[in-house]
């Protein structure tokens, strides 16, 4: 009988190891966010535009990104400026920045945090809007679609 009592408690002590073991099946897996903005969206010749880059890893504020650089040019410039960015807050990494000719820009934010990468692309227009370039408007509407989805909780993650 003792011996039969031993081995149960081992089988239940093995069986309470195995399961604290066991990683979580519901934990969802965590992704590198990156929500892009430019305020305003249209602006003045030489009024200032805000752009921040909202960065976060799953349900954490990311603040110690390894490297976000802002990436910017209108629309057929074969020159592309590139900026370092600093962490402002809460996650915000911030430029401040106004242009001196119209025309339709793009804003890339290429964030390095966490082991991962993500590049959003958004669209801005200074004064009047020039052609966009080849497939632009495609890729914001596909990122209008993504945001719809997100917004109704259908996204792919």
């Amino acid at each position: 009988m003792k011996k039969l009592l031993l081995l149960l408690m081992i089988m239940i002590a093995g069986t309470v190891l195995v399961a604290c073991s066991q990683p979580e099946l519901d934990e969802e897996p965590q992704f590198l966010e990156v929500e892009l903005a430019a305020n305003p969206e249209k602006a003045d010749v030489n009024e200032e535009i805000t752009f921040e880059a909202k960065i976060t890893y799953g349900t954490e504020e990311v603040e110690d990104a390894d490297e976000v650089k802002f990436e910017i040019w209108r629309a057929h410039d074969e020159e592309h400026e590139k900026i370092l960015v600093e962490h402002s807050e809460n996650g915000l990494y911030v430029l401040k920045k106004s242009f001196d000719r119209e025309g339709t820009y793009y804003i890339i934010s290429h964030v390095t945090a966490r082991s991962m990468h993500n590049m959003p692309k958004i669209e801005f227009v200074v004064g009047a809007p020039s052609e966009q370039e080849e497939g632009a408007a495609s890729d914001l509407e596909d990122m209008e679609h993504k945001e719809e989805e997100s917004e109704d909780g259908h996204n792919g993650h």
